[in-house]
């Protein structure tokens, strides 16, 4: 069993404007269907879960459709899980369907462990929309926790479409959960994934960009937009001439910016970044601001609160001034 669409190291994927949409249908199908039988959806049900390699495909890659699913990474001889644990599993009831904990045995489950390319326990990651999100190592604070977890139920639901099934806390088997209202964009925004789907990086562009002009805020639109522009960037670029070309002319802006996108394109994040900023380091006037302004454009693709994003915004800052 191999996990799928999983970003080990936390890089971008690409995908995930697609993923989004394909995640927000299959919840709305599952709340249909939920009150078609008069149930409730899966994500309603058991908040706690523990999770083992024959298990995983259905309670964490299927239910991440649903719910953001948080991996709490254990083992019996370790003393840090024994504190964390209680406590992932009291912050899931108190959450109250926006996540679920899903419980792995490192010990039962080696394959998992290396998968996820875990290095120490207790590790903690999440799965949203099939996308595997890196959260925090060790055993942290009760309030550092608290805003990880609000950050993570706000990227799913903002990225992705994915409101979990709130119910009570104290119900957490039998309370049916309201269906989330249909936005003011929905339908917008399905037609850019619907064109997504097709290869129509250019319709896709199109209907992104009519949403923000209603909605400049608008964080999906805004995602989805980078996302497609980059990838109709590097669509029919030969990478392997691209990339020596920056080799060979490192003065060269324009070849600079354009492995960039490759470089993000492939996951390597802070490569992309990197080659920008020593490209503004060393140019100035036009080029200088055009490596600038596609760095601009390359971290609205990765989101305002990654941590490489902060990085790079400080190492920008350093090379300009």
């Amino acid at each position: 069993m191999q996990p799928r669409n999983m970003s080990m190291s936390g890089v971008v994927d690409l995908a995930a404007v697609k993923a989004a949409g394909e995640a927000k249908q299959k919840a709305e199908q599952a709340r249909a269907e939920a009150a078609r039988q008069g149930g409730v959806p899966a994500a309603a049900g058991r908040l706690v879960l523990d999770v083992d390699e024959a298990s995983f495909e259905r309670e964490v890659l299927q239910r991440s459709a649903e719910v953001p699913v948080v991996i709490d990474f254990w083992a019996d001889w370790c003393e840090p899980c024994k504190q964390l644990g209680p406590l992932l599993e009291r912050l899931a009831t108190e959450y109250a369907g926006r996540i679920v904990l899903a419980k792995v045995d490192v010990e039962a489950n080696q394959r998992l462990f290396q998968q996820f390319g875990v290095q120490s326990i207790p590790a903690v990651f999440a799965v949203v929309a099939g996308q595997a999100l890196p959260l925090f190592q060790g055993a942290a604070p009760e309030a550092q926790i608290r805003q990880v977890l609000d950050q993570l139920v706000q990227v799913a639901e903002q990225q992705f479409g994915i409101v979990g099934a709130p119910v009570a806390a104290d119900d957490a088997e039998g309370a049916e959960a309201p269906a989330r209202p249909a936005g003011p964009y929905d339908a917008a925004l399905g037609a850019a994934h619907e064109a997504l789907d097709r290869g129509d990086l250019g319709g896709a562009v199109q209907a992104y960009k009519n949403v923000l002009s209603d909605d400049p805020g608008n964080v999906e639109a805004k995602l989805g937009l980078a996302q497609a522009e980059l990838l109709r960037r590097v669509q029919g670029m030969d990478a392997q001439q691209v990339r020596k070309a920056a080799a060979e002319a490192p003065g060269d802006v324009r070849a600079q910016i354009a492995a960039a996108d490759l470089d993000l394109v492939g996951g390597h994040v802070e490569d992309a970044f990197g080659r920008l900023i020593d490209a503004i380091r060393r140019t100035a006037g036009e080029d200088r601001d055009a490596a600038r302004v596609r760095l601009l454009e390359l971290f609205e693709v990765i989101g305002p609160d990654d941590p490489r994003v902060t990085a790079a915004r400080t190492a920008l800052s350093r090379a300009l001034f």
